[in-house]
């Protein structure tokens, strides 16, 4: 049977643990060669090589920081010399203020910090994505927020709001920009079994998967699959399209 990924090279950003890790072993395991960035976690993301190496695909590492702009212009270059090619484009990347050095910042650098890397970033790495690809084109896949769609109370999701919400409207208007060469599609998840999630106490981890319609949160690896088929021939007609990996909190 033919592997969905078979002689493809996917770029996945933050890749070095959560989701973005989830999303490039994924894609190793559905026949890619990956290139994976980091910014702290070298560790990590060197784990994360060992494991796509033991399914017999190639990978590398790449630092890359989404708030320096040189470091951005770098890092599709360096994947493409690495793996010969590039097509697949995954902007996974995020600023993190709910856990960490990040949870403790001042709302307005907390603000600053998700504009600049998730927003900003983003959009840069896209326009990058678009320019490396060679002839036979690609396809990008940015990552937003179920939420951003149906709202949520509090300063943190006003935060995730206009960051992910932005990176949804531009991610259509690419899209149409693109085609038909270059593909543009978004995740959208929403409750994931992340860092945040093992810090909240148990009541409220249990209040959350009881108010979700299938039950329970989701996994790194139901988001990482979403991608594969977003990444896939599968889904060569699909474009300006947007995946919510919700449980149907948000329909």
């Amino acid at each position: 049977m033919e592997l969905p990924l078979a002689e493809r090279a996917v770029l996945v950003t933050g890749a070095s643990s959560g989701i973005g890790r989830a999303i490039a072993i994924a894609a190793a395991r559905a026949g890619a060669d990956v290139a994976i960035t980091y910014r702290a976690n070298r560790d990590g993301a060197s784990q994360v090589e060992r494991e796509i190496g033991a399914l017999g695909r190639r990978s590398v590492s790449i630092h890359l920081d989404l708030a320096d702009d040189t470091s951005i212009r770098g890092v599709g270059p360096a994947a493409r010399d690495a793996l010969g090619r590039l097509d697949v484009w995954v902007n996974n990347a995020g600023a993190d203020i709910l856990t960490g050095a990040g949870a403790s910042l001042p709302p307005l650098e907390r603000l600053d910090l998700l504009l600049r890397v998730d927003l900003r970033g983003t959009i840069i790495a896209s326009w990058q994505a678009v320019e490396i690809f060679d002839a036979r084109g690609g396809a990008i896949i940015n990552m937003s927020w179920d939420h951003v769609l149906s709202g949520m109370a509090g300063r943190n999701p006003q935060m995730f709001a206009a960051a992910k919400g932005g990176v949804l409207a531009f991610s259509k208007s690419l899209a149409r920009s693109v085609a038909p060469r270059v593909r543009v599609n978004v995740l959208a998840p929403g409750w994931i079994e992340t860092a945040f999630a093992a810090g909240l106490d148990e009541a409220h981890h249990r209040e959350i998967a009881g108010s979700t319609p299938l039950e329970r949160w989701g996994t790194a690896d139901d988001v990482a699959g979403a991608a594969v088929f977003l990444a896939s021939p599968a889904a060569s007609y699909l474009t300006g399209q947007t995946i919510m990996i919700g449980g149907g909190v948000v329909m």
